[in-house]
């Protein structure tokens, strides 16, 4: 049954015009023409586009290539009653040559023209994934080269068969799957026939038997690696142990400079003194001892306490250490117990440098003092303070017993430690001027010991004045004796009174006060109380020595007494008498 289709030949949705002039057919029938039904006037006035031309060569492959489709035979068209003449075919005339724009599409790719509802569905597009870096791939066979992994055949288009009469939309038919490929598997993700993307046989990559080879190499280098860095690295631990470290340890440090002090610092004191402080060592037939000294002129005198040179006695030894290190002999030149000095010479000696010598009147309560000997031996010792104290009336000695070893000095009290070996040497001033003499010093214990040790300094020291050292040592060194101020009286020093009193009788049976005696000539008897010397209070009879001898013979003095409950004073001039 006529359905109102034409029947003449239809243009193929995919088809693209040929550029150019086309070529159209034969206009049909108007009864044809005007028996059409209005939805298919469309089709009709479609022109019936020409069949491509396969190009001689083509560009380049197109990515897509469309499926075959296969034509299906046309049912012959119902005769009607009445037999209409056939429409007349004519033969296209042949197309004027026409250079094309561009190349013709051998595949005829959509959207050209107006798909009917009977179009086919494109053909499903399947990439080829390209292989790792390195891959051998094996050459595609040839009925499949240009698929563009699709595997599909290339090539062009078979021109579809022309009949008569309407054409039928054709049934689709999908496309076969195309053959495995024995060498690369495709991966399809629209496709359920398909494997995943893998390779029969041995995995890509791998070399068989190679590869245990290649582990075992890599596992034997690695081995061999742990082994080197371990030595290299004990190496480098023992070396650390050894030398402390990899690098040196260098600590920051302050340059050398001049080493100039300021000269009344204790650092310039020290240096301007100890060139002329030397230390003593005096041996004897029955005990030694070590003591300091000082130099006093360029002959070689040497002032120092009578107790350090008193072990060598008469024949002992005395050796003199310079503070550079240079040693000599000395011999006494004389002593005195009761001030606690003596004088020794070195010979042979030259470059000696004396240290000057101050002046103890004109020393004040506060002063700085630095005190430089030898305390247990350990010579050029410097130690530093001040003075405590003035005119501190200290006994010293009396281990004879008799009375004959007993020196009084009016004394300079330091806090400046003085030690057992600090005897003899300077207590000198901030000009590096010898103020006084170290000779005692007041202990917590009296030092006596299991094992015969001595007692330390707890910072009460005591110097015997320079002023009255001056005037010893110059005796000692014109004489060989010094001279001692007397009064002519002799004290009961049993009295436990406040001052110094006369004692009824002398010494063997004398009288107490010696007769044509400054005492005498001074008007004291015995029994008198001396509590004033030159205004100053005297508490005992060893103050009142003390006092006595701080003075020259042939010194006034003003003394102040008690007689009977009575005040009274008197002038007296000081006598001489020789020491021992």
């Amino acid at each position: 049954m006529d359905d109102g289709k034409p029947t003449g030949p239809k243009a193929k949705w995919w088809s693209r015009p040929t550029p150019g002039h086309t070529t159209t057919s034969a206009p049909e029938s108007a009864s044809a023409a005007a028996d059409a039904p209005v939805e298919d006037a469309r089709a009709a006035d479609t022109p019936a586009r020409p069949e491509p031309v396969a190009p001689a060569q083509s560009m380049a492959p197109d990515p897509i290539a469309p499926e075959p489709v296969a034509q299906a035979p046309e049912a012959p068209a119902p005769t009607p009653e009445a037999p209409a003449p056939a429409p007349a075919v004519h033969a296209a005339a042949p197309a004027p040559a026409v250079t094309p724009r561009h190349e013709p599409d051998e595949y005829s790719t959509p959207p050209y023209g107006g798909p009917g509802p009977w179009a086919p569905a494109p053909p499903v597009q399947r990439p080829v994934p390209t292989p790792a870096h390195g891959t051998p791939v094996p050459p595609v066979p040839a009925p499949y080269a240009g698929t563009n992994g699709a595997e599909t055949p290339t090539g062009p288009a078979p021109a579809p068969v022309r009949t008569p009469g309407p054409v039928p939309a054709p049934a689709f038919t999908p496309p076969p799957p195309p053959p495995q490929s024995t060498h690369w598997l495709q991966y399809d993700p629209w496709g359920g026939y398909r494997q995943p993307l893998t390779q029969p046989g041995q995995p890509l990559g791998s070399d068989g038997g190679r590869g245990k080879n290649r582990r075992g190499s890599l596992l034997v280098g690695a081995l061999l690696l742990a082994l080197v860095a371990g030595g290299i690295g004990g190496g480098i631990g023992a070396y650390i142990e050894r030398n402390g470290g990899l690098t040196t340890v260098e600590l920051p440090q302050a340059a050398k400079n001049s080493g100039g002090r300021a000269p009344d610092s204790v650092a310039g004191i020290a240096a301007s003194a100890l060139p002329s402080v030397v230390t003593l060592h005096v041996s004897g037939t029955t005990e030694s001892g070590t003591g300091t000294g000082f130099v006093l002129d360029n002959e070689g005198h040497i002032l120092t306490n009578n107790h350090v040179v008193a072990p060598a006695g008469p024949s002992g030894d005395i050796t003199v250490t310079f503070s550079g290190g240079e040693t000599a002999s000395a011999e006494i030149v004389g002593k005195d117990s009761g001030y606690d000095l003596a004088v020794v010479k070195v010979k042979g000696v030259s470059g000696l440098k004396p240290l000057p010598l101050g002046n103890s009147d004109n020393v004040q309560v506060g002063d700085p003092v630095v005190a430089i000997g030898a305390p247990f031996d350990l010579s050029n010792t410097v130690t530093s303070g001040i003075i405590s104290a003035k005119d501190r009336p200290i006994t010293a000695g009396g281990e004879k017993g008799d009375g004959s070893d007993i020196s009084y000095v009016d004394a300079l009290q330091t806090d400046a430690p003085i030690n057992p070996g600090n005897s003899g040497g300077p207590l000198v001033d901030t000009d590096a001027h010898v103020i006084g003499i170290n000779s005692a010093i007041r202990a917590a214990d009296s030092g006596s010991t299991a094992e015969g040790g001595q007692a330390g300094s707890i910072g009460l020291g005591f110097a015997i004045p320079i002023n009255q050292g001056k005037r010893v040592a110059e005796e000692l060194i014109n004489t060989g004796k010094a001279t001692h101020p007397v009064i002519g009286v002799t004290l009961d020093m049993k009295y436990t009174g406040d001052g110094a009193k006369v004692g009824a009788k002398g010494a063997e049976g004398k009288p107490s006060v010696t007769p044509g005696g400054p005492g005498a000539k001074a008007g004291i008897k015995p029994g008198d109380i001396i509590t004033e010397v030159d205004g100053q209070r005297v508490h005992s009879g060893e103050e009142l020595i003390v006092k006595i001898r701080a003075h020259r013979p042939g010194d006034r003095l003003d003394l102040g007494l008690t007689r009977g409950g009575k005040d009274l004073s008197m002038t007296l001039t000081l006598g001489s008498a020789t020491g021992t």
